[in-house]
């Protein structure tokens, strides 16, 4: 994506991830080395730039929202942690570098997720004292912490992980595989839009129009991602191509063929689009964040 507000966006990101990263003792000094390790090996940055994004459309401070946007890419790279795993994955290379459990060991990565998962709490709730004062900016607060804990958790990506585990090895409907992607990948993207929206204090037909395209762009994503399992280039893609077919798992390619996901995958990315248009050149980034993610199959 080479937009020059995502540019922005993720550089002040990448500039600012590791200031809410609680301080560690020196006695476990390799818990932080193991988080450090992951959450600075690169990456889109996609749910905290569209967390930002959120904010800034709906008025918002994008300062204020940086503890949250990290926060979102804490849990974004825990969750990478623990796919990578022998136990889910078994994957040993993510975003071009060895996954952490081959450089750190697979205890030392369980435990690196967990410190990511409640490092992104801690962050999101010390932020929320600052608001004490402000019953305005508190709701906001809460809402979006509340947002970020079911998009990630067993109501959401969780709940997908799950899903996807148990469907290994067998097929499924549409309407299964539909909740595995809406749940496993699409879930935090959602959340991290509209957290984004509630700390730039949204009207409600703003909040659901956003929120109508964050479910299109997750959906799109991962079938892209499915697509690109089968077709990309590992040293493009930064991770080993073909896993999803070694694994079994329902993908949309496995499904119903690559002309199919193509299609849904274009219908998807149209409807995004569409949402963000009568919004003309202030959604302009979001429509053309979800044609270049589209575009990433061709």
């Amino acid at each position: 994506m080479n937009h020059p507000e995502y540019i922005r966006l993720k550089g002040l990101v990448n500039e600012h991830l590791l200031d809410f990263l609680p301080e560690i003792d020196n006695k476990s000094i390799t818990l932080y080395d193991s988080m450090k390790y992951s959450l600075t090996a690169g990456g889109k940055r996609l749910r905290p730039v569209l967390l930002l994004a959120a904010c800034n459309f709906c008025g918002g401070d994008e300062r204020r929202a940086l503890p949250y946007a990290c926060a979102v890419e804490y849990i974004h790279t825990y969750s990478l942690i623990h796919d990578d795993l022998p136990a889910m994955d078994n994957d040993d290379l993510r975003r071009g570098k060895p996954t952490n459990h081959k450089v750190y060991g697979e205890a030392i990565a369980l435990l690196a997720g967990d410190g990511l998962l409640s490092s992104a709490f801690e962050a999101m709730t010390k932020d929320m004292f600052l608001c004490f004062d402000d019953p305005a900016q508190l709701k906001q607060s809460t809402r979006a912490i509340h947002e970020i804990a079911k998009g990630s958790g067993c109501r959401g990506m969780v709940a997908g992980q799950c899903a996807d585990l148990e469907t290994e090895n067998r097929q499924c409907s549409r309407e299964m595989l539909d909740y595995i992607h809406i749940n496993k990948t699409g879930s935090l993207i959602i959340s991290s839009v509209r957290a984004g929206a509630y700390l730039g204090s949204a009207d409600i037909n703003t909040l659901e129009e956003l929120s109508n395209y964050a479910e299109y762009l997750g959906l799109a994503f991962q079938i892209a991602d499915d697509l690109l399992d089968v077709y990309g280039q590992e040293d493009v893609m930064g991770k080993r191509a073909g896993v999803d077919l070694e694994r079994h798992k329902n993908t949309y390619p496995a499904l119903y063929g690559a002309e199919a996901s193509q299609a849904r995958l274009r219908e998807l990315t149209a409807a995004a689009v569409r949402v963000m248009e009568p919004y003309e050149e202030r959604g302009s980034f979001f429509a053309a964040l979800a044609a270049s993610l589209a575009e990433r199959t061709e």
